[in-house]
């Protein structure tokens, strides 16, 4: 059902000097699939990351917040299957479990270790299970492991999610490679469901902080399937420092800029394989609103087309039934909005203007670009020169099934 998503090739991700990728099934899923990863890090890598904003925070969420404050980090370990969120303090204790058993395969402190989950919310983590299947992880521990990674972390998703990007920094080559989780419950708010990227740079904390922050602003947090904001979302990158490229300790320094731009590639391209791959999508969609007073009020407009059930359903539909798409903006929040001055293109047709039909607007024109599998829809308010790009899919009779037989 994934839009326009093909599934990656082994060959295409470049290993990333200083992480190593295990993964096993734990017998959360089931017996047959993989449910279980371990990153391992070089000893002196850095790490940054962005968590979600849902004040319902999963346990492994809090634990890893608290291990990446004490500023040293070893590994990763994720599961699926299992969230441990709602789950209290007892889902804490287990989350803390799993660290400290990895922690003693990999002979590093369990505050080296940060913990990651990802299923269904309000289940008690299957620790024991988990601990039971960390030393096959560790075993098979190696730098190609990737697309294997990403397919241990995957929940309803159909589609592993990857991608890598080489550049050269100074004469000396930087790889980035990262792998992403998610096709339902996407509203990212600072991350997406799970993602990690890794480049074998050099990079300071604080720089490396920095440049996550940029990254997740353009690309996670500019995707939406259907409006929920996960209880587990974080998105890491990790710094192994295994390249011959010099040190980047400031955002000054030559090569931030270029490194910056390659972490950001990488995030935009594994957010719009989310929302490809999203529960039931069948459309593709860009929404791109243009001339607005600032960011803040064309998000606000972008987000309440991608929001909109109405406007959603249409375009699964194919139907040109674009009163919704003005209803949308209508009610997105900016008080002051002239609607006499905005116009509305879907695709390069023209249908609204003046605050309401475009002269000239045949409704076939507009038919012919939602019969299309990937649609550009953009909103001019022309009170200013701000511009947000948001991407998001259409809401079909696919997405409530998956979502009404999740548990089942």
């Amino acid at each position: 059902m994934a839009v326009n998503l093909l599934f990656p090739e082994a060959a295409a991700l470049t290993p990333v000097v200083g992480i190593r990728l295990g993964a096993a099934c734990a017998g959360i899923k089931g017996r047959d699939r993989k449910d279980l990863l371990v990153i391992a890090l070089a000893q002196h890598s850095t790490v940054a990351g962005v968590f979600t904003r849902n004040r319902f925070t999963a346990a492994p969420v809090t634990v890893a917040r608290a291990h990446l404050a004490n500023g040293s980090c070893r590994a990763l370990v994720v599961n699926s299957g299992c969230a441990n969120a709602g789950t209290g303090e007892q889902g804490v204790a287990r989350a803390m479990q799993v660290c400290e058993a990895l922690g003693k395969l990999l002979g590093c402190e369990a505050s080296a270790v940060l913990p990651f989950s990802t299923g269904v919310i309000m289940e008690d983590l299957p620790s024991e299970r988990i601990i039971a299947a960390l030393p096959r992880c560790v075993e098979g521990l190696s730098e190609t492991g990737w697309l294997e990674a990403a397919e241990a972390i995957m929940t309803t998703d159909t589609v592993p999610k990857a991608a890598s990007r080489v550049i050269e920094i100074g004469g000396h080559k930087v790889t980035v490679t990262g792998i992403a989780k998610g096709s339902g419950m996407i509203r990212p708010d600072m991350a997406t469901m799970l993602a990690f990227v890794a480049t074998d740079a050099t990079v300071a904390t604080n720089s490396l902080q920095n440049m996550i922050e940029h990254a997740s602003q353009r690309s996670f947090n500019c995707v939406t399937v259907d409006g929920d904001t996960s209880t587990n979302d974080s998105l890491m990158l990790i710094a192994s420092g295994g390249s011959s490229c010099p040190e980047i300790s400031s955002t000054n320094d030559d090569g931030y800029a270029s490194l910056c731009d390659a972490v950001t590639e990488v995030c935009t391209e594994l957010a719009q394989m989310v929302v490809r791959d999203a529960e039931g999508a069948t459309k593709f969609i860009t929404v791109r609103v243009e001339a607005g007073r600032d960011e803040r009020e064309c998000r606000m407009v972008a987000y309440a087309i991608a929001h909109s059930p109405l406007v959603k359903t249409a375009f699964y539909a194919s139907d040109p039934n674009l009163g919704r798409i003005l209803a949308a903006i209508g009610y997105a929040g900016i008080d002051d909005l002239d609607v006499t001055a905005l116009q509305v293109y879907l695709g390069e047709v023209l249908v609204a203007t003046g605050g309401g039909r475009a002269p000239g607007y045949k409704e076939e024109n507009a038919q012919s670009v939602m019969d299309q599998q990937e649609i550009v829809l953009r909103v001019q308010l022309n009170r200013g020169r701000a511009a947000v790009t948001v991407w998001t899919c259409d809401l079909s009779h696919e997405y409530v099934r998956i979502n009404s037989e999740y548990r089942s």
